[in-house]
């Protein structure tokens, strides 16, 4: 008779997760920054407001941000005007409009890495899907199971809301659910659309400039598989590890940047220290890109060498802060300059992948 520790072992992989593909993707509506703020003043009809002009102009020269994607334009803008008018009802707005296209950002990353992986989507087995867009029902994971065209049985995990770091917190999922599901692929998918925060300035809320001087649209798409399949599939990087801790006394943040500074190396020294790594210029990294003072900060603290943070820096500047999809695309970022030059990883063993959310979260893999 067949004992139930046989059968429990017979369920789970034998080798650690891996990232076997990754696929971006983002509207084709391009904003310049150097333009932005005179475009936005515009068209929300709010040219009068000179003073709360200035300060925009001033957080977008010293956001490092060069250009970034947007599904809003400027037809969608003035056929809905209740979406830059501050106060006005527009949730049924933006509902009609992202339930439907934020699924279809995200099938259009998940195809590209569909496509790097190369095997038929058949051999999806899981789905997770990860946004802070919008909430419909039935869920986003079942509307982008039927956009990919994915088996009715896939398993689906939907995140709705979590900020900034549900990109690496399904990354997590995923690596918990291929090493203990024997052969399990697992697509995971995060796309967000900034159009379900889009106002127009306003006296009163004047905190609500920053969002909308860094705030970018875009998807991202990753496979995670373990045991990958000898000269069909080829893992870029192994998932080792992966914890998550709430940093402390950071409910109603304002100070975001120096609060995360101040607790990171307690964090990666609880994430590495198994490993026997304490020099973090030693290992990769491939943090998210919430803005130019959180990277500063963490690049002084932890005395990175300005090299590291290429890959957060270069996303930050072409396409702005995306949310969940963005540590994604500045994984995706960093292994395509690592393979340019020869390399895997920068050449190096091990790294961090770091997200940064709400609460505030952190989000930590070693791949």
């Amino acid at each position: 008779m067949v004992s139930v520790e046989d059968v429990w072992k017979a369920q789970r992989a034998e080798g650690p997760a891996t990232i076997m593909a990754i696929g971006t993707s983002t509207p084709p509506n391009c904003v310049d920054q150097s333009t932005y703020p005179d475009y936005y003043f515009w068209i929300t009809k709010s040219e009068h407001k000179t003073e709360l002009k200035e300060r925009f102009q001033r957080i977008c020269d010293k956001s490092m941000i060069k250009k970034r994607y947007m599904y809003l334009t400027e037809e969608i803008l003035k056929e809905n005007p209740n979406l830059y008018e501050c106060m006005a009802p527009s949730l049924d707005s933006r509902q009609d409009m992202l339930m439907i296209e934020f699924p279809k950002l995200g099938k259009e990353a998940a195809t590209k890495a569909i496509e790097e992986w190369g095997q038929p989507k058949s051999k999806i087995t899981h789905l997770v899907f990860c946004t802070s867009s919008c909430v419909d029902m039935p869920v986003a994971d079942y509307q982008l199971t039927k956009l990919l065209g994915l088996r009715s049985s896939v398993k689906r995990l939907m995140m709705y809301f979590q900020g900034c770091f549900a990109g690496v917190a399904a990354l997590r999922q995923a690596k918990d659910l291929a090493e203990n599901s024997k052969g399990a692929r697992v697509l995971v998918v995060s796309s967000e659309i900034t159009a379900v925060v889009f106002r127009g300035p306003s006296d009163t809320h004047p905190d609500g400039l920053v969002g909308q001087a860094l705030l970018g649209d875009g998807a991202a798409a990753i496979i995670v598989g373990a045991d990958p399949i000898p000269e069909v599939e080829k893992p870029l990087f192994e998932l080792v590890s992966a914890d998550q801790t709430i940093l402390p006394n950071s409910e109603g943040a304002i100070e975001v940047p120096g609060l995360i500074s101040n607790n990171i190396e307690k964090a990666l020294t609880d994430a590495f220290q198994p490993l026997g790594i304490s020099d973090w210029n030693s290992i990769f990294w491939v943090p998210h890109s919430g803005g130019r003072a959180i990277l500063d900060q963490v690049e002084s603290k932890l005395g990175l060498k300005p090299a590291k943070l290429r890959a957060s820096r270069h996303v930050l500047s072409e396409y702005g802060n995306m949310s969940s999809a963005c540590v994604l695309f500045v994984l995706d970022e960093m292994r395509k300059k690592s393979a340019e030059e020869g390399l895997t990883g920068e050449g190096l063993e091990w790294g961090v992948l770091r997200g940064l959310g709400s609460g505030i979260t952190g989000d930590y893999g070693a791949p």
